[in-house]
C-alpha cells in the first residue's frame, strides 16, 4: 500500500480528505503510483502530468524521504520505505515568484 498526499487544490478537485492510499505493482515508481492515483480519480488527468507528455507538470514536485524525486525517471524505483507504505509519497505545489 502507497499513500500518497495531494495539495490542497487537488484534494478539492478530487473531495480528497486526507491521504489516499494506493495498491501498486511492483515495482512502485512514480509512474506506477500516479497512474493508480489517476485510474482512481479521473478528474486529477493532466493536472499532475501532461495528458500527452506524461511529464509532471513545472510547478508540481515529488518528494519523499527527504529527498526530491522530481527529477528522478519515472520509472526509477521508490525509495523502500514507501514502497512498504512507511513514508508517503508527496505531491507538492511549487510556489514560484520573487
Amino acid at each position: 500500500m502507497i499513500r500518497v498526499i495531494v495539495p490542497y487544490h487537488l484534494k478539492v478537485l478530487a473531495n480528497i480528505n486526507g491521504e489516499v492510499q494506493l495498491d501498486v505493482v511492483d515495482p512502485a515508481t512514480q509512474r506506477a503510483v500516479l497512474d493508480a492515483l489517476e485510474a482512481r480519480y479521473p478528474m486529477l488527468c493532466g493536472t499532475i502530468r501532461d495528458q500527452v507528455t506524461a511529464k509532471r507538470r513545472a510547478f508540481l514536485r515529488f518528494y519523499a524521504c527527504e529527498q526530491d524525486l522530481s527529477n528522478d525517471s519515472p520509472d526509477a524505483p521508490l525509495p523502500a520505505a514507501v514502497a512498504e507504505g512507511k513514508e508517503p509519497f508527496l505531491v507538492v505545489g511549487a510556489i514560484a515568484g520573487g
